[in-house]
């Protein structure tokens, strides 16, 4: 038992009753004795590099370069990227790609290059691979966008996993972001930053990591191109960041730096070239497309500790009766019988499906919490039938691991194992029964001992990993992954009529593919509603687009003020959830005053006018990996004003949302792209590229629309409609449209409309195959006043 055990177990004396408290620390003791009986001793070990260039062997799309002390295997895929892997470490197994790797590009050849050094030319970049092995990436033109040193590896003497280091060098210029959710961010500082998926166990804020969410993804930017590279590796390891710095002239400049560290796993990654809009495609098509949520999922969710039917109905009848939207309901494990997964307390929700069919009726969906522990009781039918399955993580002694968690001892289900993802897909078959329509995956990393810290299944617990066979150090980062891929393919089968909505705490990459994420338990407070954004944003140029905090944070009671700007951020985040947090004094829109309910409610109804955007969005994201929420600099990367801008993103090509972020502010400024760019509430013009101060008041954010653009928007009678936005005299725009039904399979057509205005007036035509042709929807003009 180390330091961090016993502190905890002392907490836990002080906060729970003493037979939970003799749980804990017995189960600390345990994790504790387990590992050190189950993982061998590092003892000595043996450095490694490569050494120098011995052989080369040619094969379609790239080939080997044999080293004295390793090899390298190097390939350009059809789809533009690039992968190598050390030691001859090919692109499977992975739990990132989406099936298997995409096949080699026969056009690229490896061939010799000068000082004995050997590249590989790709459609996008090239590879240039050094007689000592370096790894340096350059643009068509010759400019050096990254440059891996020669790795270097730890190997124990006895046998046994290695680590390895990866020192890389990029442009002085660049700028770094990814890494997984980041509370510091969007782009990362001068830092070190850990690989291992983490609850923090309390609320966190800007200098909290790592999170819930990380993985070896980093897109970098610079002058010359974006690039994103992806160690595909899921073992516990860190990223040590260094920005660069410019000087003078030539070789004044200092290169900025990147050294990845592993405990384990292959040393083999992925590289993308590009614009961020082509590199996030690629990745896409490397990992997998993106979830796409029925309608209803797009709208505004609230949730809380209900405690009983007629406090859902007490609280749904509060959004009626005062005008507010609501299109979905989270019940949280309050609801379930003694806090066991996959039952329901009847005595507080005795007629659950009869309140399901209720709020569907009134357009809301019911979604349940979902976490990974069995309690680990028989007679429980969840527990009797997973141990039936042989699904539960065991430990090198062959014994089924019990850690803790609210209801006592649980069990966790081993989502490595395809037979284990079955059993579970099959059990959300009593949610749906109950009426639920979507599914929140909580304390996924997966957590043991919540209720006084973070504590995960020993590191030598046993996996199955599609039956290669390993342990937690290895299957640690990708467990949330499988429990949601098992989640959505057997929602899949139970319900294939409809699109599965699920959305995780924790994940990897590839995460995208099931559905999306949410930010956990950021601190109430203005740092925390920063870091809101700094995670949606991040987690969005890592290739997963739907993600967002909840309003208000959590731990605390936000203060009207605070409540409101939070709320006013997330309507135009893709998930929009307000919660009331255990701890807070109040939280529904109403208790803040009748001031702070009206704007409150101007927040909510415009989401929902947005409706039709952020469905149009969602498909943009499925279909070409473009985020819902983007940088500033996503369309404009040399930009090196926008590309410092954190405070201030793009919803789509659109709409430029700058959020207040600080209280008291009824003033902002805002750094604007070129071009014309409306007020979308004063329809005044602002003129870009420049820095603009823009009015704040407590009643909205500013909200700029770019001048030719054609949003979809839903009309007065629900029907959707075209808002067009004028452009300039003698300037062009357009937009895109996704018509979705809200659920189903069927792939809608795009239609492309484009506008322009050859004099005072403004001609809108949609964009087909056979020319331009008349809108097929309604359209109304705004902006020319302007």
């Amino acid at each position: 038992m180390d330091g961090r055990d016993l502190v905890r177990s002392v907490k836990a004396v002080g906060s729970a009753g003493a037979a939970q408290s003799w749980l804990t620390v017995r189960a600390a003791w345990r994790r504790r004795r387990t590992d050190a009986s189950g993982l061998p001793a590092r003892g000595a070990e043996r450095a490694r590099v490569p050494g120098a260039v011995l052989s080369v062997e040619p094969a379609p799309g790239g080939g080997v370069v044999r080293f004295a002390r390793s090899q390298l295997r190097i390939a350009v895929a059809v789809n533009g990227a690039v992968f190598w892997g050390w030691d001859g470490a090919g692109p499977g197994p992975s739990y990132a790609l989406a099936g298997e790797a995409p096949e080699p590009d026969p056009r690229a050849v490896l061939e010799p290059d000068k000082d004995g050094a050997w590249r590989v030319v790709a459609e996008r970049m090239t590879v240039v691979v050094s007689r000592h092995g370096a790894v340096e990436v350059l643009t068509p033109g010759g400019v050096s966008l990254r440059r891996d040193l020669p790795p270097r590896w730890w190997e124990p003497v006895g046998g046994g996993q290695a680590r390895w280091m990866q020192r890389s060098e990029v442009a002085a210029d660049s700028r770094f972001f990814g890494l997984g959710g980041r509370a510091s961010g969007p782009r990362l500082r001068d830092g070190t930053y850990r690989l291992w998926n983490t609850d923090p166990g309390r609320a966190f804020g800007p200098g909290d990591d790592p999170l819930y969410l990380t993985m070896p993804v980093q897109m970098v930017l610079a002058d010359a191109a974006t690039h994103l590279v992806f160690h595909d590796s899921a073992w516990d390891g860190s990223v040590t960041l260094r920005e660069g710095e410019e000087g003078a002239g030539s070789g004044h400049d200092r290169a900025g730096t990147s050294e990845l560290r592993m405990d384990g796993g292959p040393l083999r990654c992925w590289v993308m070239v590009g614009t961020p809009a082509r590199v996030l495609q690629t990745w896409a098509s490397l990992t997998g497309a993106a979830a796409l949520p029925p309608a209803w999922a797009l709208g505004h969710h609230h949730t809380r500790r209900f405690g009983n039917e007629q406090e859902v109905r007490r609280i749904v009848g509060g959004y009626h009766e005062r005008g507010l939207p609501l299109d979905a309901v989270h019940l949280d494990i309050d609801h379930f019988d003694a806090q066991r997964v996959f039952t329901v307390d009847q005595d507080r929700f005795p007629k659950l499906p009869v309140l399901a069919e209720e709020l569907r009726r009134d357009g809301i969906r019911l979604v349940s919490r979902v976490e990974p522990a069995v309690r680990a009781q028989p007679g429980y039918a969840v527990y009797d039938s997973g141990g039936a399955e042989d699904a539960f993580v065991r430990d090198p002694a062959g014994q089924v691991v019990r850690g803790v968690v609210r209801p006592g001892e649980v069990v966790h289900p081993d989502f490595t194992r395809a037979r284990t993802r079955r059993w579970w897909g099959g059990l959300y078959e009593e949610r749906l029964s109950q009426g639920f329509a979507g599914f929140w995956h909580d304390m996924d990393e997966p957590v043991s001992l919540t209720a006084f810290g973070e504590a995960t299944l020993p590191r030598s617990a046993r996996h199955d990993l599609e039956g290669r066979g390993g342990d937690h150090r290895e299957a640690h980062n990708v467990y949330a992954l499988g429990m949601a891929r098992a989640a959505y393919e057997g929602l899949r089968e139970l319900a294939p009529r409809e699109r599965p909505f699920l959305f995780s705490r924790s994940g990897w990459a590839g995460s995208q593919r099931y559905g999306g994420t949410w930010s956990g338990e950021v601190a109430t407070g203005w740092p925390g509603l920063r870091a809101s954004l700094s995670l949606v944003v991040g987690l969005g140029l890592c290739g997963v687009p739907f993600s967002g905090p909840d309003v208000g944070g959590f731990g605390g009671s936000p203060s009207p003020e605070m409540y409101l700007r939070w709320l006013q951020l997330s309507a135009y985040l893709p998930l929009f959830r307000t919660r009331v947090s255990p701890r807070a004094e109040r939280g529904e829109p109403w208790e803040f005053g009748d001031e702070i309910l009206g704007h409150a409610r101007v927040a909510l109804v415009e989401r929902r006018r947005l409706l039709p955007y952020f469905m149009t969005l969602a498909h943009l994201a499925r279909r070409t990996g473009a985020p819902y929420v983007r940088p500033m600099w996503w369309n404009v990367p040399e930009d090196r004003a926008l590309r410092d801008c954190e405070d201030a993103f793009m919803l789509g090509d659109c709409l430029l949302v700058a959020p207040v972020l600080d209280p008291g502010a009824d003033r902002r400024a805002v750094q604007l792209p070129r071009g014309r760019w409306y007020d979308v509430v004063t329809e005044k013009a602002y003129e870009g590229p420049g820095q603009v101060l823009i009015d704040a008041p407590l009643s909205r954010i500013p909200v700029l629309v770019r001048a030719g653009a054609v949003l979809p928007v839903r009309g007065d009678d629900g029907s959707v409609e075209l808002e067009v936005w004028a452009p300039a005299r003698g300037r062009t725009g357009g937009g895109l449209v996704v018509a979705d039904r809200g659920d189903g399979w069927e792939e809608p057509e795009i239609e492309r409309y484009v506008t322009r205005r050859p004099g005072k007036c403004v001609v809108v035509e949609r964009d087909g195959e056979d020319g331009p042709g008349e809108p097929s929807l309604p359209v109304r003009v705004r902006g020319l006043g302007a």
